[in-house]
């Protein structure tokens, strides 16, 4: 099957070029509003992070849109004003009304001593604009400590770098005041990280349409073909609905003019010859990219089928992949997945990501190893979370199949809990990345249409930042749960033959073939068991019944006997730390043999919230409590 025309057909051009002799012939009267004409309108510039004209509420024009969200449009990055203080805007996402700012850097320093920090760490304050910062970035600054012994600079100079060091979380203003744990991991440059974390990477913050009266005034203002926007002169900046007509009238209705017929003429005359240039150029076009396609790599051919071009990632070349790699050195291999080895890279413009190597001589096979390549890519250029690992580009070559992802530099999940190395994670490090992971299932099942089931969730596919912020990989095994329109059951499924890694396996799709969201709660309550207990999924030294951790954890929990299964680590005074009772149950629940009796992620998201919250409340009940007979002491 041929390829579609390029975008930039000879017939978008033809039609263009008479568009414009139509209205060098034409005269416009226009009753038009501010809004229309502003720069934005007239000339779609790109405003990062939009690719094209902003959507209300953002504007680059005075009067237009919402007052708090005026922009201004600049390369690389856009700026807006909250509170008197300009941020650049990183990225937008509009499914979750949530932005991704960072704080402008003043142009000098404001530290007078020269150990202070070149950067001005000021506590980024919202109240009273309609923004608040995301429970994630509170989170990212909650955990974070300075490894002990820390080295602090002048606090008499530098107050607020110590200030900084000593509690980061301060710097968002309505995150609280979370004290960092002494055993979770650490940062030997605070400074540093916040520098990146401030002024690079940036921090979400997220605005409630339902608490503001310009959103519902402006759905009344749309719903009569009106542009949203205010009185920027009134200090009050009351809410204005802009309405607009258009007339267009050719000039000779109007003027008399002397050289119409030679104008016309003229004008046809070009538009015939500019006709045959084109036609030509077509026909010639298509027979280069037809001749093209029969070379044209298939794998290649069967993505942009499914997805269109400029939706794929970028695709490298074997050889860019090949020098990033120093050919693929066995010193670099940083893991070996289901599918092919993993290599640390680093690209020409020195970007540090994690390449697999899907060798086309697969022992699965050739077909099957390019179904998971295709399927992988598919699924990863369709998707956009922080807590799933970001897929930035793919090559298909006959020497191999090779796919670019983020570089997670602290192992995975079950490194931590199972490896050589592995560390003491604390109680509150371990409810936050249960919440985080749960959230990247949520978001697979119910923001995406169709949803996808990952079909492989588990600690080895649970990447770990240094931060100790969590991304879900290997979408290899993921499936669409894509149903036909006219399907009239009501527990919708898809069936399959059963994929996944044992001991994560739900038991009800591995006997009925009918694959659902359900599949990944089973999967999810695993990673939970593991968890709480430190051990591993699947242990061939337990005994037969004992080997699954599931069935291990589940008759500990019906015998009432939790205690000897909850992980050593976690049991304070002989008793397992807050929350981690309601953990196991809600492990519990996900893990039932029946499909039906599990929660969905959505209801997980909201019970960890909930155990994390009243985990919070109960540890700082009891940190007063302590000071309180210290003080009587």
């Amino acid at each position: 099957m041929p390829p579609p025309p390029p975008p930039s057909s000879p017939l978008l051009t033809t039609v263009f070029f008479f568009s414009f002799q139509w209205l060098l012939l034409t005269k416009a009267t226009l009753t038009h509003h501010s809004c229309s004409s502003s720069p934005e309108f007239l000339s779609r510039s790109p405003c990062p992070p939009f690719s094209s004209t902003p959507p209300f509420p953002f504007s680059s024009s005075s009067g237009c849109g919402h007052p708090s969200f005026q922009i201004n449009c600049s390369t690389p990055h856009s700026t807006i004003s909250i509170n008197n203080h300009s941020f650049s805007l990183r990225s937008f996402d509009p499914n979750s009304s949530s932005l991704t700012v960072s704080p402008l850097p003043p142009p000098t320093s404001f530290s007078s001593a020269s150990d202070c920090s070149s950067f001005h760490f000021f506590p980024v304050n919202l109240s009273g604009s309609p923004f608040r910062i995301s429970d994630a970035s509170c989170s990212r600054l909650s955990v974070l400590r300075s490894c002990s012994p820390s080295s602090l600079p002048n606090c008499t100079q530098c107050a607020r770098e110590c200030g900084a060091i000593k509690n980061p979380v301060k710097l968002l203003h309505g995150c609280g005041s979370t004290r960092p744990l002494p055993e979770q991991g650490c940062h030997a440059d605070i400074l540093g990280y916040l520098e990146s974390f401030f002024f690079q990477m940036g921090f979400q913050i997220e605005w409630d349409e339902a608490q503001d009266s310009y959103f519902s005034s402006c759905k009344d203002c749309r719903s009569k073909n009106g542009v949203c926007g205010f009185n920027s002169s009134d200090p009050n900046k009351n809410f204005i609905c802009f309405q607009a007509k258009t007339t267009i009238s050719p000039t000779w209705n109007h003027v008399d003019h002397p050289h119409k017929i030679a104008i016309l003429s003229s004008v046809f005359a070009l538009i015939c010859i500019f006709l045959v240039f084109s036609v030509t150029f077509t026909v010639l076009r298509s027979k280069k990219l037809r001749s093209q396609s029969v070379e044209e790599d298939p794998t290649t051919l069967f993505l942009r089928r499914h997805r269109s071009a400029s939706l794929l990632p970028t695709v490298f070349t074997y050889e860019e992949l090949e020098s990033a790699t120093n050919k693929f050195d066995p010193k670099r291999k940083i893991g070996d997945g289901g599918f092919g080895s993993v290599y640390l890279g680093k690209l020409h413009d020195n970007r540090i990501l994690a390449v697999k190597y899907l060798h086309k001589n697969n022992p699965l096979g050739n077909a099957l190893s390019t179904k998971f390549f295709c399927n992988e890519i598919l699924i990863l250029s369709s998707i956009n979370h922080p807590n799933l690992v970001k897929l930035h580009g793919y090559c298909s070559d006959p020497r191999g199949l090779l796919l670019v992802y983020d570089y997670v530099p602290n192992g995975t999940l079950a490194d931590h809990l199972h490896g050589r190395s592995k560390v003491s994670l604390t109680w509150p490090v371990r409810l936050e990345i249960a919440l985080q992971t749960a959230l990247a299932v949520e978001y697979l099942h119910f923001s995406v249409l169709p949803p996808i089931v990952h079909r492989d969730i588990t600690t080895s596919n649970i990447f770990v930042e240094r931060d100790m912020r969590i991304k879900v990989g290997d979408f290899g095994l993921s499936r669409l749960l894509a149903f036909p329109e006219n399907s009239s059951s009501k527990s919708e499924f898809v069936c399959t033959g059963p994929q996944g890694t044992p001991g994560y396996l739900d038991p009800d799709y591995h006997r009925s073939f009918r694959l659902t969201e359900k599949s990944d709660v089973y999967s999810f309550g695993v990673v939970l068991l593991e968890l709480i207990s430190g051990l591993k999924a699947v242990d061939q030294r337990r005994e037969k019944w004992e080997m699954a951790l599931a069935d291990l954890v589940v008759s500990k929990i019906q015998m009432g006997l939790l205690i000897q299964v909850v992980d050593h680590a976690l049991i304070i005074d002989g008793k397992p730390a807050d929350g981690v009772d309601a953990v196991a149950e809600l492990a519990f629940r996900c893990v039932a043999t029946d499909k039906d009796d599990r929660p969905d992620a959505r209801e997980i998201v909201g019970e960890l919230k909930r155990i994390k919250s009243r985990t919070r409340v109960l540890r700082v009940s009891y940190s007063n409590a302590s000071n309180a007979d210290v003080g009587k002491s």
